[in-house]
């Protein structure tokens, strides 16, 4: 008996289409995916979701082609992707996706063309992601008085709802039930407005500072976790689905994984570029691009274990003391909608934002 797949749109894309292309159809057809395809849609390559985020840490634009990427000797190098016919059983398919450790198989016909796409998420629909939430909500949200003089910066309203009600509708999206959130700055007001979580569909917990200890030392005050979990701070506005990071985070073997945003600064000058005072060549008004933190991270249960015993911790130690003891923390770029709302100016953005439905 052959097996039931999913036929799906926005799965395929031409060599000619971008990288920009490749993650909108990904968002679109939910399987983390989208596989290259000729004129007659047989496969010539497959793009993973983390295959174009590290094409964009590497210094390709949203607006590489794919092509591009295929042309790339490691690429080239690697093998063509399994395949299975609409005849081949479930149990087969699940088989092959253990053995090569993936998550998608596509399903063509005798011809090679693509009919759709088996996903472990609909084979095994009952899967566990295995990942909690932390929300740090602690802060005092200094730089945005005097609206936070009496309520806590994530409960400022963006739109007709608080900051802290959109992350959480956010956590739900990707999947996740259970978020602890922590506090230190009027608890009561936060614990007020959710409860237990159970009116806005997930479980939720506090986890109260007496005394500020920073992003990472806060988590001391939870049990080691035994599944992935992620951290995010309290003031984040983003369309991130939280899945795609955590796939990416495995993809990676990583202890930690910081979500990272493109941040570019324009030079409006040549600047020169010279070797023992000579002048070797002119850059003219070039736009420099950095990855920032976005204070989003997931982190492998073992980085508790860095953790330390006392005093103050932010992720940034954190970061440095996992990195300082040789173990991987990897880098995810944030190409979906990402605002910090640290400054007046970021908070009236976002009300915009929100109006305008970019979020």
């Amino acid at each position: 008996m052959g097996s039931r797949f999913q036929t799906l749109a926005n799965l395929t894309l031409p060599p000619t289409a971008t990288v920009r292309d490749a993650l909108q159809a990904i968002d679109q057809n939910s399987t983390g995916i989208v596989l290259v395809v000729d004129e007659h849609q047989r496969i010539l390559d497959s793009m993973t979701d983390g295959d174009l985020r590290r094409a964009i840490l590497g210094g390709r634009t949203l607006d590489c082609g794919l092509a591009e990427l295929m042309d790339r000797p490691e690429r080239q190098q690697r093998p063509r992707p399994i395949t299975v016919t609409p005849e081949t059983s479930p149990a087969d398919v699940l088989s092959l996706m253990k053995r090569y450790a993936v998550q998608q198989v596509p399903v063509v016909d005798q011809q090679g063309t693509v009919l759709g796409m088996h996903t472990m998420r609909a084979l095994v629909p009952d899967l566990d992601d295995g990942l909690e939430a932390v929300v740090m909500a602690g802060g005092f949200g200094s730089r945005l008085r005097p609206l936070t003089e009496d309520t806590p910066k994530p409960m400022l309203k963006v739109g007709d709802r608080p900051l802290l009600e959109h992350i959480i509708k956010g956590l739900r999206t990707s999947g996740i039930a259970d978020v602890r959130v922590t506090t230190h700055y009027r608890p009561e007001v936060i614990h007020g407005h959710f409860g237990d979580g159970s009116q806005f569909g997930v479980n939720m917990d506090y986890v109260h500072e007496d005394e500020p200890l920073g992003t990472a030392g806060a988590l001391r005050l939870l049990e080691r976790p035994e599944r992935t979990m992620l951290v995010m701070n309290g003031d984040i506005l983003t369309n991130v689905d939280y899945r795609r990071m955590k796939a990416y985070h495995e993809e990676c073997r990583a202890l930690m994984t910081v979500a990272v945003r493109a941040h570019e600064t324009y030079i409006p000058y040549g600047v020169i570029q010279e070797r023992d005072g000579i002048v070797v060549g002119i850059n003219e008004k070039p736009t420099i691009v950095h990855f920032v933190n976005a204070g989003i991270y997931m982190l492998d249960p073992r980085a508790f274990e860095y953790l330390g015993d006392n005093g103050r911790m932010d992720m940034t130690d954190l970061i440095v003391r996992l990195m300082d003891e040789g173990q991987t923390v990897a880098s995810f770029p944030v190409t979906e909608y990402w605002l910090d709302i640290g400054h007046h100016d970021d908070y009236m953005r976002a009300q915009v934002d929100i109006q305008q439905g970019r979020v």
